[in-house]
């Protein structure tokens, strides 16, 4: 478990991701651990703060299922208003 600052965990403090960055993460090999995605993130060529925000968790083994496990307030679907049935 990682401590909280302010509410925080000390990742979510450090790192800083963007929706241009995060996209950068939709291919991963998700789920994957912080080393799997770090590797995927240089030989696919990410953007160096994509690299330096995977180098910034904690490596404690953990397994990540999506990048909402990394930037918790990633947008899905559902936070846009935008309904395709109604077109």
């Amino acid at each position: 478990m990682h401590p909280k600052i302010n509410g925080l965990t000390k990742k979510e403090l450090t790192m800083y991701w963007t929706l241009e960055l995060a996209s950068k993460m939709e291919d991963a090999p998700w789920p994957a651990t912080r080393d799997e995605l770090l590797e995927w993130a240089m030989r696919t060529g990410a953007p160096q703060e994509v690299i330096e925000n995977l180098q910034e968790i904690e490596d404690e083994g953990d397994v990540y299922e999506r990048i909402e496990d990394l930037w918790p307030d990633y947008p899905t679907k559902d936070d846009f208003f935008f309904h395709e049935d109604e077109y």
